[in-house]
């Protein structure tokens, strides 16, 4: 896998490509992760087509900026990107989690650039519609205050450098460490970006429009939410989880060659890491159906 700095909005921004030919693939992070950590999934998509992934600014090893930003500055960042390192389109876009409401901005704003969608496991502006009462207020409960969030004491910083080290094991030895020490260091990244997420980009997605008539796939992941196994009991569990499944489905009716499916042994923040082999399935038929 390649690496490359390329400027987009007078920022560097850190960009990762592999393979050769058409469309490319284009892997968008979910909040509080970074290109890096797609790098099972952009070395095996690198043998079907170009596979590229990156760091949003503000995030990674590109610039800073001001975080969270608007959708579609993001939107047009990622399109300045991929232009300024000379890939052309249409792409697949792979956004997971709240990439994927990024890659959705993306397709509303640019139709034409977009010849495929891959959501892993996404956000959604309906997200509150599609769950029970008692979960959205947990929910609201349980949301913590950023400023006042306390930093990682030494016993929790070797417990989750340990954790993470074991999650990326297969990772190449230069890849991974530098990538489980950047975490430990930026946790708080992902918060940031997501900040806006209900007061501002939710309502900039649902009047954005509706996406292209483009083949898209809807990777849910089958395993409970960690978070939520720990503050809920047994029943209220399984209703917020079949609230997260049809939220998907209707993601995936929304457009003609829609599709959902179930992505067993994983949950929300690791599918990918979890499961590749699903992803690079769905992957495989977006590009045969193009």
């Amino acid at each position: 896998m390649r690496t490359m700095r390329v400027e987009a909005g007078g920022r560097q921004i850190a960009l990762y490509r592999a393979g050769a030919g058409g469309p490319p693939v284009v892997f968008i992070p979910g909040a509080g992760l970074v290109g890096l950590e797609y790098d099972n999934l952009v070395r095996a998509a690198a043998e079907l087509t170009t596979a590229v992934t990156y760091d949003r600014a503000g995030t990674g090893w590109s610039d800073d900026a001001d975080l969270p930003r608007s959708a579609a500055a993001v939107a047009a960042e990622l399109r300045e990107v991929l232009q300024a390192a000379g890939i052309p389109g249409p792409y697949v876009l792979a956004g997971h989690s709240v990439g994927a409401v990024y890659a959705r901005r993306f397709a509303q704003l640019h139709p034409s650039d977009v010849a495929g969608l891959l959501f892993l496991d996404p956000g959604h502006e309906d997200i509150l519609r599609f769950l029970p009462a008692e979960v959205v207020e947990l929910n609201e409960r349980m949301k913590p205050a950023f400023e006042d969030l306390p930093d990682l004491t030494p016993e929790q910083l070797t417990a989750s450098r340990a954790a993470l080290q074991q999650l990326y094991a297969q990772w190449p030895d230069d890849i991974r460490d530098p990538l489980v020490e950047h975490r430990l260091e930026h946790w708080r990244t992902g918060l940031r970006e997501s900040r806006n997420l209900e007061s501002e980009v939710y309502a900039e997605l649902s009047a954005g429009g509706p996406l292209p008539d483009v083949p898209l796939i809807v990777l849910t992941a089958a395993d409970k939410n960690p978070f939520w196994v720990q503050h809920m009991p047994p029943e209220l569990l399984e209703a917020a989880h079949d609230g997260v499944r049809a939220l998907h489905a209707a993601i995936a009716a929304s457009v003609p060659r829609g599709e959902q499916r179930f992505v067993s042994g994983a949950s929300h923040q690791y599918l990918h890491v979890q499961r590749p082999e699903p992803v690079l399935a769905a992957l495989r038929d977006l590009l045969a159906a193009l």
